[in-house]
């Protein structure tokens, strides 16, 4: 997959340095995936939630949760949101 945009992935970790491991460890395996559907995303991560409009939503840890839209076809993946449990609390999943 291509990941668009690590820059952002790098922007929150600079601001939460807890979470660069995750997040760059996140970020390895996803750029090396060929996630073809939501099944494929599962079998690497069971825990991710897939969510309507092609959404999914990894726990990182117990600190925050990346949000994700996948471009199956075209092999592409958008960061759509990172933050804490709470601050995922106020946002639309599937609109994002």
């Amino acid at each position: 997959m291509r990941i668009l945009s690590k820059k952002t992935l790098k922007d929150y970790w600079l601001k939460h340095a807890n979470c660069r491991k995750e997040l760059e460890e996140w970020h390895a395996v996803a750029s090396r995936a060929e996630w073809r559907t939501p099944r494929d995303v599962k079998e690497i991560y069971p825990k991710a939630s897939i969510v309507g409009n092609n959404r999914v939503v990894f726990d990182m840890g117990s600190n925050f949760r990346l949000v994700v839209k996948l471009a199956y076809k075209a092999q592409i993946c958008y960061i759509r949101f990172i933050g804490t449990h709470s601050e995922y609390d106020k946002i639309n999943v599937e609109t994002i």
